[in-house]
């Protein structure tokens, strides 16, 4: 079976089964966090259609990653989570599934659900199979700690990249994922930070409008908004992607979870990085 091993435990999260287990209680605690770890709900009803997370090291984002997943445990156990996040390193394909095997953690190791792989390729003619493109991405990466600690193996995946980001592109994908979703227990996790490397002030005003975009559902808006006002968004076209994505399987509203910076972790206000926790539900 193909495996792809975790590139960036020790770096952007710990390394150690033990001490990450103790890092992911420590960001679901903090006083950024949602202030306790969930237990998963039982319902077979699931209301959350997709979750927009930040993707930086723990230290940073991951208390307010933490409310995400917290809301997503009490929404019940999604089937599998299709996650969308940009392509930093610039290799590989301009979208890329994979389609086959496992992602390791040091929590263990979650199965790509092939299936659904399949039948987003059938949907879309613009995404291709490039596990290539995966292979240094920390943005997928560090969601999937917070995946197995609330769900341990349960939760299949299904993991695309994003090295373009156009408007019409990103609708395609979310079309795509929608209709091979339809009627399957699946939830969409869009990965990216917000603003880069700009005053508290500054971040905090672009990272507002980007935000009001996102929870009107309006993807148009969104990447207009991204466009005009130079917002370095890293993973716009995810996010627009799961916002598509979400309006096809029944989503009529949007959630802020949590917001805060770099700046709020660290206390240097002075160039900061914006982080958001969002969720779109039915």
């Amino acid at each position: 079976m193909e495996v792809r091993y975790p590139r960036h435990a020790g770096t952007f999260y710990n390394a150690g089964e033990e001490k990450l287990r103790e890092q992911l209680t420590w960001c679901f605690k903090h006083k950024f966090g949602p202030g306790s770890i969930p237990k998963p709900s039982e319902s077979e009803v699931r209301s959350i259609t997709a979750l927009v997370c930040p993707h930086a090291g723990y230290v940073y984002s991951g208390p307010v990653a933490a409310h995400a997943y917290y809301r997503l445990a009490l929404d019940g156990t999604p089937e599998t989570a299709v996650l969308l996040g940009p392509n930093h390193v610039g290799v590989g394909s301009a979208l890329s599934i994979v389609k086959r095997g496992v992602w390791r953690t040091p929590l263990g190791d979650l199965l790509v659900d092939e299936s659904l792989a399949d039948e987003i390729l059938r949907e879309s003619k613009i995404i291709d199979v490039d596990p290539s493109a995966h292979t240094y991405e920390h943005s997928l990466e560090v969601q999937l700690p917070f995946l197995q600690f609330i769900y341990g193996s349960k939760v299949k995946i299904v993991p695309i990249v994003f090295l373009i980001q156009d408007l019409k592109t990103c609708r395609e994908v979310g079309e795509a994922i929608a209709k091979a979703a339809h009627g399957k227990n699946v939830v969409v996790i869009a990965s990216t930070d917000l603003t880069h490397y700009e005053s508290q002030s500054s971040a905090r005003s672009k990272d507002k409008a980007v935000i009001e975009a996102i929870l009107r559902l309006d993807e148009e808006l969104l990447y207009e908004t991204v466009e005009g006002r130079g917002v370095s968004m890293c993973g716009y076209g995810p996010t627009i992607a799961a916002i598509v994505a979400s309006k096809a399987l029944g989503a009529k509203e949007g959630s802020l979870l949590c917001y805060k910076t770099s700046g709020d972790m660290t206390g240097d206000f002075s160039s900061v990085v914006g982080y958001a926790s969002i969720m779109l539900r039915r």
